[in-house]
C-alpha cells in the first residue's frame, strides 16, 4: 500500500514499497505539459524537458548529470505529455541517494544557458523532422487533431518550428517559475525502501521555493477539427487512424471505454487483429488504444495498411465498430478481456519506473494516489451491459474521424466510407 507525505512548501510525496525487487525509482512529476501553452509558446514545455539535463550547479553540464548516473549503472530519461512532464532516474536501491541529488539539482537548479539552447535547438528540429518521416507515430497527433481542433490538445507536444527556432533563456525562465511549483508537483519513489528514509532525503535534496502555480490550462473548447485529415505523403505503406472522440478519465465508463479497446484491437486475439489482419491480410500492424485526458478522451484504431487495399481496410474496421456497437459482447469475450488488462497492469508494476509512474500521475491529476488493487476492483465491476452502453454512445456514424498519411490526393474518396 503507497505511502503519501504532504511537505509545507505543498510538495507531495507518494512512495511504495516492493518487496521483491532490488531497483528504485525516483520520479518528480509536474503539471506542465503541452495543454499549458497557447500559440507562440507551443513546444516550450517539451524544449524544456530538454533543458533540464543541460547543467544546473552541482552537476553543471550534461556530462557530469550523464557520468553521475552511469556511474552507478542507473538510467535516467524524461518525458513531455499533453498534460505533465516527467523526469526519472532508476538506480539500485543503496544508490537512492545519488537519485535525488541528480533529479534535484536538474530540477530546481538549471541554468539554461543560451550557449546551450542554441545546440539544442538543432537536436529538437531533428526530432521534428523524425517525427513528420514516421507516419507509425505521426498519424496519432493527426487523429487528435481532427477530434479537439486548433487548441492544445489537438496540437503535437513538439511543437512549432518557428518556437524551436526562436525561444530564449527568458522565456524557459518565466515558464518554469510559472508551473514548476511545490503544489503542481509530485515525487514518486517506488522499490525496496522505506518511506521515512525517503522523507528525509526529499527533505534534503527538495527544498523548493514557496508557490503556487500561476494558471491551469483551458478546458476543451468546441472547436471540431473536421472528419479528415488527409496528408499526401509519398509512402511505401498506407496509415490510417480511425476512430471518435472518448471520456474523461475520470468518467464513470472509463474503464468499460479500456476494456471496449482491448476487445476491439488490444492484442492479437482482438476483433480488429483477426477480422482485418489475419482474416484478409490488410494490415500489417492494427491496434484500438484510447487516449484519456482530464476532461476529454478518444478511442482510435490505427493501422499500417496495403497502398492499394484501404479502402477495404478503413471499410473492415468500421465492420469491427458497427458489430460490437449492435450485438452485445460475449460474457467469455469481456472476461478474457478483464483478465488481459489486469495481467498487463500486474506485469508492468514489476517495473518500479512503471509503479512510480502510476502512483504520480493520480496524484497529480486527481490528487488520490490509487493503489493497482483498487485499479483491479474498478475493471472487475465493469460488465456485458456497460460495454453495450459505451459502444453505443461513443461509436455513432455522424462522430466517426479518420486520418490517412500515403500518396492520396482525394479527400471525398476517404469521406464516403466513413459510414455503417
Amino acid at each position: 500500500m503507497f505511502r503519501k507525505t504532504t511537505f509545507q512548501s505543498g510538495l507531495r510525496l507518494v512512495t511504495e514499497k516492493i518487496e521483491g525487487t532490488k531497483a528504485v525509482t525516483v520520479l518528480m512529476l509536474v503539471g506542465a505539459g503541452s495543454r499549458y501553452e497557447h500559440q507562440e509558446i507551443c513546444g516550450i514545455s517539451h524544449f524544456l524537458e530538454h533543458m533540464f539535463f543541460k547543467g544546473a550547479e552541482r552537476f553543471k553540464d550534461t556530462k557530469q548529470v550523464s557520468e553521475a548516473i552511469d556511474s552507478v549503472g542507473g538510467e535516467f530519461n524524461a518525458f513531455t505529455g499533453k498534460e505533465y512532464a516527467g523526469y526519472y532516474v532508476k538506480v539500485a536501491g543503496e544508490n537512492l541517494e545519488v537519485a535525488c541529488d541528480v533529479l534535484s539539482d536538474m530540477l530546481i537548479n538549471s541554468k539554461f544557458k543560451q550557449e546551450e539552447i542554441e545546440k539544442e535547438r538543432g537536436v529538437i528540429l531533428e526530432e521534428y523532422n523524425m517525427y513528420q518521416d514516421t507516419p507509425m507515430y505521426q498519424i496519432g497527433w493527426n487523429f487528435e487533431s481532427l477530434v479537439f481542433g486548433d487548441q492544445p490538445l489537438g496540437w503535437d507536444q513538439i511543437g512549432t518550428k518557428e518556437l524551436i527556432k526562436s525561444v530564449s533563456h527568458e522565456d524557459f525562465v518565466k515558464y518554469k517559475a510559472k508551473l514548476y511549483t511545490p503544489d503542481n508537483t509530485v515525487i514518486a519513489v517506488a522499490g525496496n525502501i522505506d518511506h521515512k528514509k525517503v522523507v528525509e532525503m526529499v527533505t534534503k535534496y527538495f527544498e523548493m521555493e514557496t508557490g503556487e502555480k500561476e494558471y491551469n490550462f483551458k478546458g476543451i473548447e468546441d472547436k471540431d477539427g473536421g472528419r479528415i485529415y488527409l496528408k499526401e505523403k509519398k509512402t511505401e505503406q498506407a496509415h490510417i487512424a480511425v476512430g471518435f472522440p472518448g471520456y474523461s478519465e475520470g468518467h464513470k465508463d472509463h474503464w468499460a471505454l479500456k476494456l471496449l479497446a482491448v476487445i476491439l484491437g488490444g492484442n492479437m486475439s482482438s476483433r480488429m487483429f483477426l477480422g482485418v489482419r489475419e482474416a484478409k491480410g490488410l494490415s500489417y500492424y492494427i491496434h484500438t488504444s484510447t487516449d484519456n485526458y482530464q476532461d476529454g478522451g478518444v478511442i482510435v484504431t490505427n493501422a499500417g495498411v496495403d497502398l492499394t487495399r484501404i479502402d477495404e481496410a478503413i471499410s473492415g474496421i468500421i465492420a469491427e465498430y458497427k458489430k460490437v456497437r449492435d450485438e452485445d459482447v460475449p460474457a467469455a469475450e469481456l472476461k478474457k478481456a478483464k483478465a488481459y488488462l489486469k495481467g498487463k497492469m500486474v506485469l508492468s508494476l514489476e517495473d518500479s519506473e512503471e509503479f512510480a509512474h502510476l502512483l504520480a500521475k493520480y496524484e497529480l491529476l486527481h490528487n488520490a494516489a490509487k493503489d493497482p488493487d483498487e485499479i483491479i476492483k474498478m475493471i472487475d465491476k465493469v460488465t456485458v451491459e456497460d460495454i453495450s452502453r459505451v459502444a453505443k454512445d461513443l461509436l455513432q456514424e455522424e462522430k466517426m474521424k479518420l486520418a490517412v498519411i500515403g500518396p492520396y490526393e482525394d479527400k471525398e474518396r476517404f469521406g464516403k466510407l466513413l459510414k455503417y
